[in-house]
């Protein structure tokens, strides 16, 4: 085979981007990635090309308090923290970036508690 196939969720996250970039009209993207033992969010500013924000279920401030990183509560406890940092770091609107996975589980949880952190997106 002369041509190497990207599988189907490198497919899938490279559409979201595509599309993400069309939407964003200058605003920084709110990246998530998801571990079977641990979430992950960063808020990437893509015209820099610097992440301004992150947080994840191995933080300090979070590891503490959660029984796992690989639950709904952690994802939304992930979803407060990087808003929260977003804005000390003056950001106040984001776009979502759920790169290949599923809005559902773990990733919609993370992106309610941002909501909740007072995100916009």
């Amino acid at each position: 085979m002369a041509m190497a196939i990207k599988d189907t969720f490198s497919r899938r996250k490279e559409r979201t981007r595509i599309r993400l970039r069309k939407l964003a009209n200058g605003r920084p993207r709110l990246s998530v990635f998801r571990s079977s033992q641990h979430i992950y969010a960063q808020i990437i500013d893509d015209v820099a090309g610097r992440t301004v924000a992150a947080a994840s279920t191995i933080d300090k401030e979070l590891k503490g308090s959660l029984k796992t990183g690989a639950d709904v509560d952690a994802a939304k406890a992930v979803g407060l923290l990087v808003a929260k940092r977003a804005k000390e770091a003056g950001i106040e609107a984001v776009v979502f970036d759920r790169g290949g996975y599923l809005y559902h589980g773990r990733v919609k949880a993370l992106a309610e508690g941002a909501r909740e952190g007072g995100l916009e997106f």
